[in-house]
This record gives C-alpha cells, sequence and structure tokens, in this order.
C-alpha cells in the first residue's frame, strides 16, 4: 500500500512511525520541551534517526482542555520549523485544524495535513484538495475544552467507521485522491476508557475502509487509567497497544517513543516473516 504525500511516495505496506514534535506549551506530554527552534530540529532529527518515516509538527495543544491558540502565534509555531526540516528525509506533518495553516504548511512543504476536524472546518477541504498532500482524517466527538466531559455511543466502533467513511466520500468528491488518505479513530478524542479499548479490540474493521489506519495512543489517558502510571511513565503500555494496533491492521503509529516503537515493529516483522 502506497501512501502519496506531496513528492514522496511511501510505502506501508509495512508500519510506519510517525514521531510527535510539539511546538507547545501545553502539550499533555511534552508541551514546552521544543518550543525553541534549535531544541525542535535536534528532537526532530533525532526522531529520524531513531526510525520515525513521518515527523508531526503541532503548533496547537488539542489535549483535553485545550484552549484555541490564535492563528498567528500557531504560524509563527510551526512554519520556521518547517522550513528548518526542508530536506530530512522524513515526510513532513503539521498537525493543524485551520485551514489557514493548512494553505501556508502546503506552500512551505509539508507532504501531510493531520487534522483532528476532518477537514470539517470552512476551506478545510479546498486547501488540501489545491495541492498534492496527504491527508489524516481523524474522529472525534465534541472540541477539546470539553470533550471528555461526558461522551457517549451506541456503538462506537461503528459509528466511528460510518463518520470517517463519510469524511473519506467528502475529501474524495473534492478530489482529494483515495491514495492521499489515511484514517484515524482519535483514541482519546470524546472517548471513554471502554470507548477506547473497544477501538483497539475493533480496530481491524476500520482497516476495511481500504486506506492506512493511523493509531495514535502514545502516553495517553486510557493507558493511565488501566496501570496507574502517569504520563511519563506510560511507554511499555503504550508498546503493547501500538502492537495490538499493529497487529489488528494499524500502518501508522503517532507516537512519542519512536526507538522503543521501532525494535517492537522489528520483531513482529521477524515473527512474521519467518515462514516466507
Amino acid at each position: 500500500m502506497i501512501l502519496r504525500c506531496g513528492n514522496i511516495q511511501l510505502d506501508v505496506s509495512t508500519p510506519r512511525i510517525m514521531g510527535i514534535l510539539n511546538v507547545t506549551p501545553d502539550s499533555f506530554s511534552d508541551g514546552g520541551r521544543y518550543t525553541h527552534i534549535a531544541y525542535a530540529v535536534e528532537h526532530a532529527h533525532q526522531l529520524i534517526a531513531e526510525g520515525a518515516a513521518i515527523i508531526d509538527i503541532g503548533g496547537e495543544s488539542t489535549r483535553p482542555g485545550a484552549q484555541w491558540v490564535p492563528l498567528q502565534q500557531e504560524m509563527d509555531r510551526v512554519l520556521p520549523l518547517l522550513s528548518a526540516l526542508q530536506g530530512c528525509g522524513a515526510v513532513l506533518s503539521v498537525d493543524t485544524r485551520k485551514p489557514e495553516i493548512m494553505l501556508a504548511a502546503i506552500a512551505a512543504g509539508a507532504h501531510m495535513i493531520n487534522d483532528i476536524d476532518a477537514l470539517q472546518a470552512q476551506g478545510a477541504l479546498q486547501a488540501v484538495a489545491s495541492g498534492e498532500t496527504a491527508v489524516c482524517l481523524m474522529h472525534k466527538q465534541g472540541e477539546p475544552q470539553a470533550m471528555q466531559n461526558n461522551p457517549s455511543y451506541g456503538d462506537v466502533v461503528a459509528e466511528v467507521t460510518d463518520f470517517l467513511a463519510e469524511r473519506m466520500a467528502v475529501a474524495m468528491d473534492a478530489g482529494i485522491a483515495r491514495e492521499r488518505i489515511v484514517v484515524d479513530p482519535g483514541f482519546g478524542f470524546g472517548k471513554s476508557l471502554t470507548h477506547n479499548l473497544k477501538l483497539l479490540h475493533h480496530l481491524d474493521r476500520i482497516t476495511e475502509l481500504g486506506v492506512p489506519v493511523l493509531a495514535g495512543i502514545s502516553r495517553k489517558t486510557m493507558l493511565g487509567k488501566v496501570t496507574g502510571r502517569a504520563v511519563g511513565q506510560r511507554e511499555y503500555a503504550g508498546l503493547a497497544a501500538q502492537v495490538l494496533a499493529v497487529m489488528r491492521g494499524a500502518r501508522i503509529l503517532r507516537v512519542h517513543d519512536v526507538a522503543a516503537c521501532q525494535d517492537a515493529l522489528k520483531i513482529i516483522q521477524a515473527v512474521e516473516e519467518c515462514d516466507e
């Protein structure tokens, strides 16, 4: 399976790692660590050396309770870093829900747009359709400020799958080729622990949509609720969840701990290849 990311053809027939690079002061795990561009560039190169095929640059936290970031502030966080990383060898993704940022990022050389709103904002579809970048369409219920207050579903797997199918259809009708689309069930975005566990258990149903599925589970609250561990102590739980996601068909893993995840993927691949 090939994912078209601008001028990069990314082979996702084997799972790929998306390394998280938040240039925000308030992200739930690494907020404030990479707000200086030199540190951010250094960390990006470290993630690539450890095995990240994609670097996901975020200029606005979307953790539960997060506040909206003004447009210019997000621009100032994201665009200089995007320019500094041109030619780094990785797919450069920009995690944003603002169409203005999407257009500016595409013009500055982004290969992918990662949108928690699944291109529902006015102008977002047109922004991505105007270029050749890949796009990740994510499901969420509610807005970050209150999305974890009381999430409710009849059948979470069916509802999330149907939503993603609908957004895929809308994107393709707008001129975005299927080969450019990734879907993300949105672990932790308007879901209870039970909802998250059901989505992980039945992730193979979402893979039936026929495009790469991204799983973003790294360090999330669902892991803490199961293990009792604080944010910085969830690496092992995250690895277990990421292995389960791959076994159920995920093609992209969005993670903080790239080296550990890469080792886990190598073991999976070695086992799968042993009888070939």
